[in-house]
């Protein structure tokens, strides 16, 4: 199995006998889900599991037993040492659930997005796995326009979400996140900052805004990996990244869930 500061491994599951090493193993995804081990801790894991068992009956994966059996050996198999960034798999064709266990990258507390904005690539848009090839091309041409993420937007020209992350946005007091109606992905780090914001009486709104309709604004992109990181500075169009006045304290609160993995 890969250690701290090692090459990514990928371990197939088999019923009865765990994960193994599965390199070369093929199959295009048909779910994927993931999430930071910092020292043997985790943000949320419950949440990752539903999400993913909920995605495999959605295709007609492995039966829940099959699924409970899987997450035990791969909860198992997580170091508890070092920054991980493990993602789960169902491969199609097979139906195989998968580990890909991978160092963690460098974390970031702040992004540059692409306001150039996106057409929506995806073909599953609420279901994260058969599209990541599509979206890693859309961070490919907003590198190459000097960022790091690139806004994702519908055709009436809404935003939607980054190719990795969430949108959240503030609208004076008021915390901002798309329409439900839109094609979004149940983002697991966008429930729980929705309702620590609800519990605290904090408004909560879904709007339909463009790109450009967030000029000035706090605009915080958000993912299991990195939590919360606001624009810092916005790509491909003359506008200004508003002043991350909330995200230091919220981005604590977020730090401060996660919680220890189960015992081997």
């Amino acid at each position: 199995m890969a250690q701290p500061g090692t090459v990514e491994e990928l371990l197939a599951w088999t019923p009865g006998r765990g994960l193994a090493s599965g390199a070369g193993a093929g199959g295009r995804l048909l779910v994927a889900d993931s999430w930071l081990v910092r020292d043997g801790r985790v943000r949320g894991l419950d949440r990752h599991r539903e999400r993913f068992a909920r995605a495999c009956g959605e295709c007609g994966g492995p039966s829940p037993r099959r699924l409970v059996e899987f997450w035990r050996d791969m909860t198992d198999a997580l170091p508890r040492t070092g920054e991980w960034f493990p993602r789960v798999e169902l491969a199609a064709g097979s139906l195989e659930l998968r580990l890909l266990l991978r160092p963690a990258p460098p974390l970031g507390t702040g992004i540059r997005v692409w306001a150039a904005g996106q057409s929506d690539p995806r073909t599953v848009p609420r279901r994260k796995g058969p599209d990541l090839e599509a979206l890693a091309r859309v961070r490919r041409r907003a590198s190459g326009a000097g960022a790091e993420e690139a806004v994702l937007i519908a055709a009436s020209g809404a935003v939607l979400e980054a190719t990795t992350a969430s949108v959240l946005w503030w609208e004076e007091d008021t915390l901002c996140l798309p329409s439900p109606r839109l094609p979004v992905l149940p983002g697991v780090t966008l429930g729980l900052i929705e309702e620590r914001a609800r519990h605290h009486g904090i408004r909560v709104a879904h709007r339909e805004r463009t790109v450009a309709e967030l000029d000035g604004r706090e605009v915080w992109l958000v993912n299991a990996l990195h939590g919360i990181r606001p624009v810092t500075e916005w790509t491909g169009r003359p506008m200004a990244a508003g002043p991350a006045v909330r995200a230091p304290e919220w981005r604590q609160w977020l730090d401060d869930l996660a919680e220890p993995l189960p015992a081997h």
